[in-house]
């Protein structure tokens, strides 16, 4: 799948543009946690019994899902940031509506709106892809994709609050509020990208995917209370089992999919969507078991006897910890590249489930555990959406990064399910009520241990990239979708060839990578750019035939201007070399 740009010229991103974008993502987290502190009161307040509760809970979870890659691959084809500001404006109209009911349905249908903002963390992530030049992409695509755990840790102890102290609709209008602020300075700050895919909308794919997904999700979600062998469950498994692999076989007939399955099979994505779904579970485990031991009376012998509020407290360096693990995870990629960061993130993870087994007598301790789970977990996001960029297209990182933004929420879905069975299942039934047992938060961290290991296995298996050959040709969208359309326009030698191309060499000859080529023609424009490649090769097309000034940069060597014509049907080859005159860098 090729893709191309607007026709008018891209504003750059400012400073302000990485805050605002990873707010944005925050709040679609704030959106998602803020119920937490009343669930179990939410049969009451609404006035239903707790299965039909639950569909509150469950209908953001399934919008969310199937809104991500639809609003992922929307953004590739009419702009990230457009689509960016209608997912926080559904999000805005669904809390809204959530705020000023107490009935069920509607409430039902107002989390369902909310949930369609979770397509504005790929979206997020694509703009950064598009805008942002090398230097500043890793610790702000690592920032974007943590800002689902800064948002979460952060709203708890503020929801827990608000639900203690106010009526609990309070939520809902803080959310619209944010939803509004963060629309506002999305307006303001963040400039669209130029870049779009070609094609059109995959109206059928984006059919069969939502009702794969619901049919998968569905007994996840249910499961517990469906009973996990019953008729229902099984047989909407065996149903998604179908849908989606009819699907799948639809998708690879289409010209323009929803998803392109091919990229999505290619042995890195795979493998990195993947390792999400592990990094998900392990995620959730702790933002279920925490809470719940910290409330629990110290009367059980093991519970911690702390307030909703305390409890939120405690929890909340989980989500700090991932925020301030960006810029060392920058510095850490640009070293040792994406790869060795999730790993290294998910030995810190297994590590933090493991000393977690044997420090839950006290506040303090949860403290310390949240600190090193969010740390590895902080680590392991930030490496995921580097992983999904190296390996697609410019074209397709809004619908790549949906899908993997898919993926951690299955995790977390799988997480909730089972960990909700497991908890279930070794409580304690008193005077009616089930209390969890001290081993059921044990199997709980085992299973996330477990999570961790098997995505240590799939990390180890990932293609080893040294960290410049990650970004080597993708340091920024701009950049990338010059080359991609040079070598497009240049790739045969009877379509349509018009063009330079040649190499960029040092004045020893030696090939020089990342060099700065621009395209200037006869009325002082720039008419294209790209980057040299590790060899030295450029390749940048022409918009017509006439005389032209290439002008090459890079750093440690003089610039040099070469004014050249093309007046053929031909590439023009053409070697660019660089004056000995070194320059500081």
């Amino acid at each position: 799948m090729s893709h191309t740009t607007t026709d008018e010229p891209a504003r750059r991103a400012s400073g302000a543009t990485v805050p605002v974008l990873a707010f944005a993502g925050i709040v679609v987290a704030v959106m998602q946690t803020l119920l937490v502190p009343v669930i179990k009161d939410l049969p009451r307040l609404l006035d239903t019994s707790p299965s039909n509760a639950s569909w509150v809970l469950t209908s953001t979870l399934l919008s969310g899902a199937v809104a991500t890659p639809i609003m992922g691959r929307l953004g590739d084809l009419f702009g990230k940031r457009r689509m960016l500001i209608a997912s926080l404006s559904v999000m805005v109209v669904g809390a809204l509506l959530s705020a000023l009911t107490d009935a069920l349905i509607p409430m039902i249908v107002g989390r369902t709106l909310q949930g369609v903002a979770m397509g504005a963390i790929p979206l997020g992530i694509g703009l950064m892809r598009d805008m942002l030049p090398r230097e500043r992409l890793g610790s702000a695509m690592a920032l974007m994709s943590s800002s689902i755990g800064v948002g979460g840790g952060l709203a708890l102890p503020a929801a827990a609050l608000v639900a203690q102290n106010t009526d609990w609709h309070a939520l809902y209008y803080g959310a619209a509020g944010l939803g509004v602020v963060s629309i506002a300075l999305t307006l303001l700050v963040v400039p669209e990208s130029p870049l779009r895919a070609k094609g059109s909308f995959d109206l059928p794919g984006a059919f069969g995917l939502t009702a794969g997904l619901i049919l998968f999700l569905l007994p996840i979600s249910k499961g517990s209370d469906w009973g996990w062998s019953s008729p229902t469950t099984l047989g909407l498994f065996a149903a998604a089992v179908v849908v989606l692999l009819l699907w799948g076989l639809m998708e690879l007939r289409v010209a323009a999919p929803l998803v392109d399955l091919r990229t999505t099979a290619r042995r890195e994505v795979l493998l990195t969507n993947l390792a999400s779904i592990m990094v998900g579970v392990s995620f959730f485990v702790i933002s279920l078991v925490l809470p719940q031991l910290l409330q629990l009376p110290s009367e059980t012998g093991y519970g911690l006897g702390q307030s909703m509020v305390v409890a939120g407290l405690c929890v909340a360096p989980l989500g700090l910890t991932m925020m301030f693990t960006a810029p060392v995870y920058a510095r850490l990629s640009a070293r040792y590249g994406p790869r060795t960061t999730l790993i290294v993130g998910l030995v810190i993870i297994g590590i933090g489930y493991a000393g977690g087994l044997g420090v839950m007598s006290a506040a303090w301790q949860t403290v310390v555990t949240s600190v090193l789970i969010g740390a590895g977990i902080g680590l392991a996001y930030s490496s995921l959406p580097a992983l999904i960029i190296s390996a697609v297209p410019a074209s397709e990182t809004g619908a790549a990064n949906g899908l993997n933004t898919l993926m951690r929420s299955i995790g977390t879905s799988v997480s909730s399910a089972v960990i909700g069975m497991v908890l279930a299942n070794t409580a304690n039934d008193v005077g009616g009520v089930a209390v969890p047992t001290l081993h059921g938060f044990r199997v709980s961290f085992m299973i996330a241990a477990g999570a961790v290991a098997v995505g240590l296995v799939l990390a180890f298996f990932l293609p080893r990239r040294t960290p410049a050959a990650v970004f080597q040709l993708r340091a920024s969208s701009e950049e990338d979708a010059n080359l991609a359309r040079a070598e497009q326009a240049l790739a045969g030698a009877g379509q349509h060839p018009l063009g330079f191309r040649g190499r960029v060499l040092a004045a020893d000859g030696a090939p020089v990578a990342r060099a700065k080529v621009t395209l200037i023609d006869r009325h002082g424009r720039q008419a294209g750019a790209t980057l040299s490649a590790g060899d030295g090769s450029y390749a940048l097309a022409v918009p017509a035939q006439g005389p032209y000034v290439l002008a090459a940069r890079a750093a440690g060597h003089a610039p040099l201007a070469h004014a050249a014509t093309h007046g053929g049907d031909r590439p023009v080859d053409l070697d660019l070399p660089l004056p000995g005159e070194t320059v500081p860098a």
